[in-house]
């Protein structure tokens, strides 16, 4: 059992592999690691590994991609009026602070979470946030993220040793016991090809409307935090040795590379 290390595994978690001896482990490990136990479907799988059980369930897979995508065009909520306005005026207001925001049909999974909202009166974004700390394999998802507040102050509940929540901060206990010099902030650049994920470094001390100006978000902005002296496989554009940071915005391919990815999480 790779969670007590004491008695003999008889269960093996579809999802992440690792061996358990009971169902009390069980939970402990799908704690731990943050993981639903549900097979990956869209994991990789070399040519010498598929077999004709993967075939058939790429097949079946496929076949749900579809169910999934003939009810979400079937939906009612589609032909509503009132939220295509809704997502017209969001992403017109995004236009005007140079943002470019594209929204995802209904039935997708992002467009089902996302919470974000423009209030007009303030005129001020009030983003719905997901946040990574990929070290510590943790997700946090934030609802009602004022534009004008720095990513510093976004991260001070989750890595600040004396602000942050202490059970958020013994999960996290990587980033909170490494100096704020440490700490990256990255944002996947969208409409790339999936073989060049490339990411943009932000700025912790600028506003989050500043960090998002001149990038593309599909549906919500996703930072992930990293930290310089651990090493990832993330390649920030720029600093690869092969394309300069100002051709970032410029970097463009069809959203159907983001939308594959959309309908394969949806389902």
């Amino acid at each position: 059992c790779e969670t007590c290390s004491k008695e003999e595994a008889k269960y093996r978690c579809p999802r992440c592999m690792k061996y358990s001896c009971s169902l009390l482990c069980v939970k402990k490990h799908k704690l731990a690691l943050s993981c639903n136990g549900v097979r990956d479907k869209t994991a990789f799988i070399s040519v010498n590994e598929f077999t004709d059980l993967n075939l058939l369930s790429d097949y079946r897979f496929l076949e749900d991609v579809g169910r999934t995508a003939d009810a979400a065009a079937r939906h009612c909520i589609v032909h509503s009026p009132a939220t295509k306005r809704l997502l017209y005026c969001l992403r017109n207001k995004a236009r005007g602070c140079n943002i470019e925001l594209k929204t995802l049909p209904v039935g997708f999974t992002k467009r089902r979470e996302n919470s974000t909202t423009f209030n007009s009166m303030e005129k001020k974004f009030y983003w719905h946030l997901k946040l990574v700390f990929p070290h510590c394999h943790a997700e946090y998802t934030l609802k009602g993220v004022p534009d004008d507040k720095t990513l510093a102050d976004i991260l001070k509940p989750y890595i600040d040793p004396v602000e942050s929540d202490p059970v958020v901060c013994q999960r996290l206990k990587i980033y909170t016991a490494s100096p704020q010099s440490d700490i990256r902030i990255l944002m996947k650049i969208e409409n790339r090809s999936r073989n060049s994920v490339r990411y943009n470094e932000l700025d912790a001390s600028r506003s989050l409307l500043d960090n998002l100006k001149g990038k593309v978000i599909i549906e919500y902005p996703t930072l992930f935090v990293v930290l310089k002296t651990l090493k990832t496989d993330m390649v920030v554009l720029g600093q690869d040795g092969s394309e300069p940071a100002e051709n970032s915005d410029s970097e463009s391919s069809s959203l159907s590379s983001v939308e594959e990815g959309e309908i394969r999480d949806s389902s």
